[in-house]
């Protein structure tokens, strides 16, 4: 009687135990998976496109801004306000004070864009607005002739609708992405260029389905196969 007695008291400890760890199991099967990160870690995650994920929760705030047809921005005055492609834009407006830093004057456009009454104008939203001395890159248009004429020829801007890789795919970056990680800041609403505005900027991984465009390839052939050579 004993011996049976201790026989079912075995089995009935290891279904007990076989219940423990299959709703262990099943409880870690139902949480989501994460990745961990060091919160004494100094590196950056994801440093080529950070800035669009710092941004991420006003990408419908900037895509329902009103647009007003008469004062869009567009592709020809983007790059006019540019020494050439890729450079910081000059300031287009009399700044009040010569040494006007980021964090009291230029930021207050410029942080979430918009409208500006003043100067007629859709403010472009900065894609960098942690770094606050925005005059050590920026600079206001000078035309009263300082500088003498040179023979310096602008660079070509990218075309639009034909860097794509192939037909109906999504569009390559055809430019570096140091200072401009934040793809909302060109890409998303009325200050953005017409000619480049996005239609989606909920679908906040830019690139997930976008990849740079920036590296050159030389010496690229037509791949071909010698199928005599193959069989021998």
């Amino acid at each position: 009687m004993r011996k049976r007695l201790g026989i079912i008291s075995l089995f009935a400890l290891l279904f007990i135990g076989f219940v423990v760890v299959w709703n262990y199991s099943y409880e870690q099967g139902l949480e989501g998976p994460y990745i961990p990160v060091e919160s004494n870690s100094s590196r950056t995650l994801i440093p080529s496109e950070s800035g669009v994920f710092r941004q991420s929760e006003n990408a419908l705030d900037f895509n329902q801004m009103p647009i007003d047809e008469a004062h869009q921005r567009s592709l020809e005055t983007y790059y006019d306000n540019r020494a050439y492609p890729g450079a910081p834009p000059s300031i287009p407006h009399p700044v009040q004070k010569e040494r006007d830093l980021g964090g009291n004057v230029c930021l207050q456009c410029h942080q979430s864009g918009g409208f500006v009454q003043k100067f007629d104008a859709y403010a472009p939203i900065s894609p960098h607005p942690e770094m606050i001395n925005c005059r050590q890159c920026h600079v206001t248009q000078n035309t009263k002739g300082l500088f003498a004429e040179t023979n310096f020829t602008k660079v070509s801007p990218p075309e639009v609708g034909v860097n794509n890789a192939l037909p109906g795919s999504p569009p390559m970056i055809p430019h570096l992405l140091s200072m401009r990680e934040s793809c909302l800041s060109c890409h998303v609403g009325p200050s953005a260029p017409k000619e480049i505005r996005v239609t989606h900027p909920e679908r906040i991984n830019c690139r997930q389905c976008h990849v740079p465009n920036t590296v050159e390839h030389d010496q690229i052939e037509v791949f071909s196969r010698n199928l005599e050579e193959s069989y021998e």
